[in-house]
């Protein structure tokens, strides 16, 4: 099946606007954020937690949310033969990830809440000065600032989240093909990849539970969000099946023109789906 959107200016607006948002999403990782006041009751208390490596580091992080797309397009190509699902995967996730990117950010900045561990990057000798101005690297204080909301909870439930989605909508799991316990663990299973990504950042004393709570929703939102701007409801007939794959004027309901017209749909010979 040819590239649908490859012959028309659509795909260019596409491109671009991904290019934009992630051109921004990393200027804004380079901003320092507001610096917010902080008593000595609550440096005493609330940051100051040990300093950890990270239990996910950054590079990891990025290699889960950049293959788990990748992997989807190729399986979306080579196992069910089908290109036009292969770019619009990819269209949903790179839009996901580039508002999630810069929502993530912009609300880094703005807040500019410490991080747990904020002390010891603060003073890496363990010893206060009287007036509490910070002795240690500056890098890794303005860093230290940049705590609410998690961003390895949002990028990991935004990049897993869209991977559930899409094989929940392929495998049918609240449509056509109800009742498998298998199709329901597997399309469960990137949510729990990325939940325990999500609480690694509690371990390490890099984030509190509020951050990373509201990194979670946000990411996970962001998914869900952008994947139905591609793809049919995941109740309906045609889960699993991109908008670009009907025709225009063919109902959305009728599983027999679904059958007989989109090859999308699992076959009986389909056994992964």
């Amino acid at each position: 099946m040819p590239f649908i959107r490859s012959t028309n200016l659509n795909l260019f607006i596409e491109i671009f606007l991904r290019v934009a948002l992630f051109t921004a999403f990393c200027y804004m990782e380079t901003m320092h954020p507001f610096i917010r006041v902080i008593h000595q009751s609550e440096m005493e208390t609330s940051y100051k937690y040990p300093r950890r490596d990270s239990l996910v580091p950054a590079g990891v992080l990025w290699a889960i949310v950049i293959a788990a797309p990748g992997i989807l397009s190729l399986l979306a190509w080579a196992a069910c033969n089908d290109c036009v699902d292969a770019l619009e995967i990819l269209l949903a996730w790179s839009l996901a990830i580039g508002i999630n990117g810069v929502v993530t950010d912009a609300i880094k900045l703005i807040a500019g809440r410490p991080r747990p561990d904020f002390f010891y990057r603060c003073f890496p000798d363990g010893i206060e000065t009287v007036d509490l101005q910070c002795t240690g690297d500056p890098d890794l204080i303005m860093e230290g600032r940049k705590s609410f909301p998690s961003g390895h909870s949002s990028l990991s439930f935004c990049s897993l989240g869209m991977a559930s989605a899409w094989l929940c909508g392929r495998l049918g799991v609240l449509s056509r093909r109800r009742g498998s316990g298998l199709r329901v663990v597997t399309s469960f299973a990137p949510l729990v990849a990325a939940a325990c990504i999500a609480m690694s950042r509690s371990c390490d004393y890099h984030h509190h539970w509020q951050d990373i709570l509201v990194g979670s929703v946000l990411g996970y939102t962001s998914a869900i969000f952008c994947y139905r701007q591609y793809y049919h409801p995941l109740s309906s007939d045609l889960a699993g099946i991109p908008y670009a794959s009907v025709k225009p004027g063919r109902p959305d309901s009728p599983s027999k023109d679904i059958k007989e017209e989109t090859p999308l749909l699992p076959r009986k010979e389909d056994k992964w789906i």
